[in-house]
């Protein structure tokens, strides 16, 4: 199969969705491995590390997208990428459709076949694509949830681990999944007093049994996030629906509780947001205030540590990129229920229910397909 590795033009995505290890990885098995040129550079990746590897650097995405049978991205195609979307052609990357109906119908009408990072699914309902930009973005919300903090950007002027004779900030996080989890440790390990909301209570259990003193686990729901807003100073929304669009868990009217210059961060942006006053911003934008709180909304948080992120993410895309091209994408699926599980739009049909359920859509089980 011949695998093409775009450079990626989302603002300020400095990641590419294969390493030149990976693509040694590739040719080893057979397969023919294209990278746009200068693709990884943003991630400290020069195009002849790529050559040393064994790709083949091609000029411009037109034609990548010509010569490719499977196309991998970082994040979802833009509307540039649109056109150049060949019928039968595998795009392989974070698609986030539940959120993106322009994309979904742009994918519809391409006929092409799109299998979305997000949705590939073990059978303890583990996410393993989005595990380890969870990960990073988790960590990265309380560290940049501090940083507006500041007084520079607006912020209460509050240092979250506080300092001896001075109390520290409160942290409320919503979600006790990867992104909540791997906030709560960051923000737990600065010293602030953590709430960690979830709706599981025997996940609830275990955060009791291996999280700090200073993290406190708590059965979520609307009375008790209206009970702890009026204490927080940072409020992460990490909360996931696998495949689907976010639920709003902090309305606009919810914001009058809070204080002024506290700081929302929104992990679930890609989703659609967990937020009712969210909306996508970017690195060089990456915050504006409503009602005197803060947002922080960045799309692409892992972007921002983009050699981090790279090398995560092929750790755990590579496995699945080779199966499908060591198989074709509907032996893949067939035999794989985890890849199976990420077919989200193939040949004009919907085949991930709850993108289909996002927009009225009509649904096809992909195994109409095998």
């Amino acid at each position: 199969m011949i695998v093409g590795i775009l450079k990626e033009i989302k603002v300020a995505e400095n990641r590419v969705s294969m390493t030149p290890a990976g693509v040694e990885m590739m040719v080893q098995h057979g397969h023919e491995v294209l990278v746009e040129r200068d693709g990884g550079l943003g991630s400290g990746f020069t195009d002849h590390d790529y050559q040393r590897a064994g790709a083949r650097i091609i000029d411009t995405p037109e034609k990548l997208f010509r010569q490719a049978d499977m196309v991998m991205h970082v994040k979802e195609p833009q509307p540039a990428e649109y056109p150049l979307i060949r019928k039968d052609q595998i795009i392989f990357t974070y698609l986030h459709l539940a959120a993106e109906e322009k994309l979904t119908r742009a994918l519809l009408q391409a006929e092409s076949v799109n299998i979305a990072y997000e949705t590939i699914q073990k059978d303890d309902g583990s996410l393993p694509l989005l595990t380890p930009m969870s990960e990073v973005a988790g960590r990265m919300a309380a560290q940049e949830g501090a940083k507006y903090l500041q007084m520079l950007h607006g912020g209460r002027g509050i240092l979250l681990g506080g300092v001896p004779g001075v109390a520290p900030g409160t942290v409320i996080i919503i979600g006790g999944g990867v992104v909540g989890i791997n906030a709560a440790k960051i923000a737990c390990g600065l010293g602030a007093k953590v709430y960690l909301l979830d709706t599981n209570l025997d996940r609830l259990r275990y955060f009791s049994e291996v999280m700090p003193s200073n993290c406190f686990p708590v059965m979520s729901s609307v009375p008790a996030l209206r009970q702890l807003l009026p204490q927080a100073d940072l409020v992460i929304g990490a909360v996931l629906i696998p495949g689907g669009k976010a639920p709003k868990l902090i309305t606009r009217e919810m914001l009058s509780l809070m204080q002024k210059g506290s700081v929302l961060v929104d992990v679930a942006i890609d989703q659609g947001g967990c937020f009712e006053t969210s909306r996508p911003t970017t690195h060089a934008e990456p915050i504006y205030e409503v009602d005197g709180v803060i947002h922080y909304c960045v799309a692409n948080m892992p972007g921002a540590v983009a050699k981090t992120s790279t090398m995560a993410l092929t750790n755990a895309t590579l496995p699945y990129a080779l199966e499908i091209a060591d198989k074709g994408w509907r032996k893949a699926c067939k035999e794989n229920r985890e890849i199976r599980l990420g077919a989200n739009v193939v040949s004009g049909k919907v085949t991930y229910r709850r993108v289909a359920d996002a927009f009225g859509l009509d649904y096809t089980a992909i195994d109409t397909f095998l």
